[in-house]
C-alpha cells in the first residue's frame, strides 16, 4: 500500500473516531501529496517521494517546536509535538545514535577525510547511506564531532 493509501485510510479511521489532531495532521499529509501530484512531475509517487515529504512536514514541526518553546508557547509547541509524533509514523524507523556513528566512522574512513576540512569529502558518502534512517542534523553533528576528534 502506498503513503496516499495508507493516509487516506488513516483519515477515514481519525475521522470515524473524532481524534482532531490527527486528522488535521493527515489532512496536511494529503494535502502535500496531491500537491506533488498537481505539479506536473508526470509521474507516480515513488518511496523516495513519499519519504521527503514526510521528512519535510516532519521538519516543519521540529522548527516550529523549537520557536514555540523560545516564545513560551508551550501548548502549542505540544500540539506540534503530537503532530510530529503522527508523522513519525510513516517514516522509516531512525537508527540509534551508536550505529549511526558507526556508520559515519566507517564512511569516514573509507573515504580518508582526516579532520573538519575533509567535511564535505564525507558527508556525500554518509548522507546517501544514511538517507532516511537518521536525521539530517543528527548526522551533520555527528560527523563534525568525529572529524574534530581526528
Amino acid at each position: 500500500m502506498n503513503l496516499e493509501a495508507k493516509i487516506n485510510e488513516e483519515l477515514k479511521y481519525s475521522i470515524k473516531s473524532g481524534d482532531k489532531i490527527r486528522m488535521e495532521t493527515l489532512r496536511s499529509i494529503r494535502a502535500s501529496i496531491i500537491e506533488f501530484n498537481k505539479s506536473g512531475a508526470g509521474r507516480d509517487m515513488n518511496p523516495d517521494d513519499e519519504f521527503k515529504i514526510l521528512n519535510s512536514s516532519a521538519k516543519k514541526r521540529k522548527d516550529a517546536i523549537v520557536l514555540y518553546e523560545q516564545g513560551n508557547r508551550n501548548d502549542l509547541a505540544d500540539k506540534e509535538k503530537q503532530e510530529l509524533a503522527i508523522i513519525e509514523e510513516f517514516l522509516p524507523k531512525q537508527l540509534p545514535d551508536d550505529e549511526v556513528k558507526g556508520i559515519i566512522k566507517k564512511i569516514i574512513d573509507e573515504t580518508g577525510a582526516s579532520d573538519i576540512k575533509d567535511l564535505g569529502k564525507a558527508m556525500g558518502p554518509v548522507m546517501k547511506e544514511l538517507k532516511g534512517k537518521a536525521d539530517g542534523t543528527k548526522i551533520q553533528q555527528f560527523v563534525r564531532e568525529i572529524l574534530t576528534k581526528s
